[in-house]
């Protein structure tokens, strides 16, 4: 007989952990279940500030064993798949797990054939990304001696999308301490997007902190392939194509390709769903898990929730995000389990991204699925007025005081 439990979640990240620690804690629902293979959890979060050095990287990781709630159980194994129909998850080594409820909530992956030479390169010599090694990403700022300091990320989804220009703030902000190697410096941005940022009000800062950096910001460049033995980094052109602060870097073209040669190339890595949910019959047509962007339930099996990165939201991929879908997760499935009733809950696409300008410097972008500037009215209690405008107090919020509530508050299933 396969071992069954109330509420099983895929997943012991921000999103698993969250759910499970407030189904127990305010709900005390007690047959809850995490499936999560790995030993360590990390507060990702803090990755950008051990990119520029000013985090330590053991800082941000836990033993998974401290975050999941003690009265869970921790299946410490991976999913494999799904049979929706019968309520069923396989497992690697535990056999199939059968649930009332299922939370799917396992994160992103990341796939580096999405854009060839990537994976071969990175996290080596002077290709670096925040997402997989932050100690090396701080180690290629500090030797870089001059050049063109290259900025880009892919065309996918990717975790916070603001992570890819916040080290570069902070990097050009490192180099300028030392003129010589600044004025050697080209900083170039290059993204498929069109603007900088989504949010009007946070766009406009962004482009005062770009000019007064001299960035090159170069939009509508779609990240092909990266030939990191000549550190070359290849791009398609998209229509739109325009440009801010041009800077004269050495580039070249491939038929319809241009590359930019680079000095430095930092970048988030092309990001999936994990194949397990790809291959299931859970996904949306775009590859993400198909569930009702405001009640989080997915659209054709009603028991199923999924949320966090691997959910398909219009939306940025946040653990702010995160902190305001679970509370809808944990009332639906709290209700249907009572009452056989959903909630009356609704999720807006609140997300937020901390934007780091430099070192103690920060701007906080909140927003909503119509990319609406929504502030925090708390900020007010620290004496913030405009979180669209680079504060110290932001950097001393985002260094200080999130790590502190995420692992004292979120991971211990209380309301923030």
């Amino acid at each position: 007989m396969p071992t069954h439990h109330q509420v099983l979640i895929i997943g012991g990240g921000t999103a698993g952990i969250m759910v499970a620690s407030q189904l127990i804690k305010q709900k005390k629902r007690t047959s809850v279940a995490i499936i999560e293979p790995a030993d360590t959890h990390y507060y990702q979060a803090a990755w950008t500030l051990v990119g520029a050095g000013t985090y330590d990287y053991k800082d941000t990781a836990r033993p998974m064993a401290s975050v999941i709630p003690k009265e869970a159980t921790w299946i410490k194994d991976k999913a494999t798949g799904f049979d929706p129909e019968n309520n069923t998850v396989r497992t690697a080594s535990s056999g199939d797990i059968t649930y009332d409820y299922l939370v799917v909530a396992p994160g992103l992956v990341y796939d580096m054939s999405l854009v060839p030479g990537l994976g071969e390169a990175l996290d080596k010599g002077v290709v670096c990304s925040n997402y997989t090694d932050p100690d090396h990403t701080w180690k290629v700022i500090q030797e870089f001696k001059g050049g063109t300091a290259l900025f880009t990320q892919p065309t996918t989804p990717i975790k916070c999308g603001g992570a890819p220009q916040k080290i570069m703030y902070l990097a050009e902000d490192h180099w300028a301490k030392n003129k010589a190697v600044r004025d050697k410096t080209e900083v170039v941005f290059a993204t498929a997007g069109t603007i900088i940022f989504g949010v009007p009000q946070i766009a406009k800062t962004l482009m005062e902190v770009v000019d007064r950096k001299d960035i090159n910001l170069r939009f509508g460049y779609q990240l092909k392939k990266v030939d990191g033995p000549n550190r070359i980094a290849w791009y398609a052109f998209a229509d739109h194509m325009k440009e801010h602060n041009h800077k004269g870097v050495k580039t070249e073209t491939d038929g319809d390709l241009t590359g930019i040669h680079f000095d430095m190339l930092h970048t988030a890595p092309p990001s999936t769903a994990p194949k397990f949910i790809q291959d299931s019959s859970l996904v949306n047509g775009t590859g993400w898990l198909d569930v009702d962007q405001y009640t989080m339930q997915h659209k054709k099996y009603d028991n199923i929730f999924g949320l966090g990165d691997v959910a398909g939201l219009p939306t940025a991929k946040t653990g702010a995000a995160i902190r305001k879908q679970v509370p809808i997760v944990v009332d639906n499935i709290d209700l249907l389990i009572g009452s056989d009733k959903m909630g009356k809950m609704a999720y807006n696409g609140y997300s937020s991204c901390p934007l780091v300008t430099g070192y103690g410097k920060m701007v906080l972008a909140e927003f909503d699925y119509d990319n609406k500037f929504t502030p925090d009215p708390k900020l007010k209690q620290m004496l913030i007025s405009d979180s669209s405008k680079e504060h110290w107090r932001l950097w001393m919020l985002k260094k200080y005081i999130l790590p502190y509530l995420y692992w004292n508050k979120m991971m211990r299933g209380k309301d923030v």
